[in-house]
């Protein structure tokens, strides 16, 4: 690495994109995700749309509680 950068020429916002939308990796532990797997192929859906179906109930759940 250099011990100084110049800037002067660069442009503020460049990749700035206010829509972007951002994707978060989830890790799970190995047997929740062997479970999710198995039970998505039962129930003949994605393994995404079955997790966020999942949250989406417990979200609605806590909602309920507060």
């Amino acid at each position: 690495m250099k011990k100084e950068y110049d800037f002067s020429q660069g442009e503020r916002g460049k990749f700035y994109r206010p829509n972007a939308r951002l994707n978060l990796p989830i890790y799970l532990d190995p047997d929740i995700a062997e479970f999710v797997q198995k039970y998505a192929k039962k129930k003949k859906v994605d393994t995404q749309t079955l997790v966020n179906n999942l949250l989406r109930n417990n979200k609605q759940m806590v909602q309920s509680v507060l």
